[in-house]
């Protein structure tokens, strides 16, 4: 301990700096692939080819944007993500929100059985479902839709959202419900005015998760999307400048940092209300 202008200053303890320093060590190897493909979009050609890449560029340009937005269907693949990441992330967070009212307030058979097959569907790889879900949406005459695109995600992300939900919903206190009937609030009324905003910091932690499953979908957009590629969305556009002969990773690494724009920014609105919902912010 020491004491310096009248402040009294505490060593710190070995594990405090220890743990501080891994914390440390662990975001910057976190950060280093998005550092390198943000450097791969402004570095010039010849950079990029070099046999001796270097972490840094004396010339970054703006050559490998330039081809991203010059083609032509880059702006409806944009938007195209946008009309599918919008979806699911709305009627997941509506339907996710229900059933977890349901399954937390209400009594019915089977619940606990519903509520076992929900983790268990989570448990499932996504790969181990593509195929039969490609002759399901083929059957129903959604491929080359947006639509078998939304589905699949709405139904991927429900499983989670449902369960953390619940958690948010139990903490309500029961005695909360009983006083808004009291006071002649109907059942719709406490639900969208009441409990609603108060599960509202965990309905945007389980949103940003189906923001980037859905935003970042290769694999649905690779097997559901064959022949019209007006339906296709922004990770199919990685594919344009990827040729196996020949391929333009300066344009790979720009596209791939126009892709994470939309994200950083959806996090960065969303950031305060992330925080509360996965630390927990309704409390009994």
């Amino acid at each position: 301990m020491s004491l310096l202008n009248g402040v009294v200053r505490r060593p710190r303890r070995p594990w405090r700096l220890a743990a501080e320093t891994t914390a440390l060590l662990v975001a910057v190897v976190v950060a280093f692939p998005l550092y390198w493909m943000v450097l791969g979009a402004f570095k010039p050609a010849g950079e990029i080819e070099s046999t001796a890449p270097r972490p840094w560029t004396a010339s970054p340009t703006l050559d490998s944007f330039r081809r991203v937005f010059g083609q032509q269907e880059f702006g409806r693949y944009f938007l195209n993500s946008l009309v599918v990441a919008g979806s699911v992330v709305i009627a997941s967070a509506l339907i996710a929100f229900l059933a977890a009212t349901a399954v937390t307030r209400f009594r019915f058979r089977f619940r606990t059985t519903l509520l076992i097959m929900f983790l268990v569907a989570q448990m499932v790889p996504v790969e181990a479902l593509t195929i039969p879900l490609f002759f399901l949406m083929r059957d129903a005459g959604q491929l080359n839709t947006l639509g078998s695109l939304i589905l699949p995600h709405i139904a991927f992300s429900l499983p989670f959202a449902i369960w953390m939900l619940r958690g948010f919903v139990k903490a309500v206190p029961e005695a909360l419900e009983e006083a808004a009937y009291i006071d002649g609030a109907s059942r719709a009324r406490f639900l969208w005015q009441i409990l609603f905003p108060l599960v509202l910091p965990g309905l945007v932690a389980t949103s940003v998760f189906s923001f980037i499953s859905a935003w970042n979908d290769f694999l649905f957009a690779k097997s559901f999307i064959i022949s019209d590629t007006s339906q296709s969305t922004l990770p199919m556009a990685l594919l344009v400048f990827y040729k196996p002969d020949e391929p333009d990773w300066g344009g790979v690494m720009a596209a791939s940092t126009v892709m994470t724009i939309p994200v950083l920014i959806f996090f960065v609105l969303v950031q305060r209300r992330l925080v509360s919902g996965l630390g927990g912010a309704v409390k009994d």
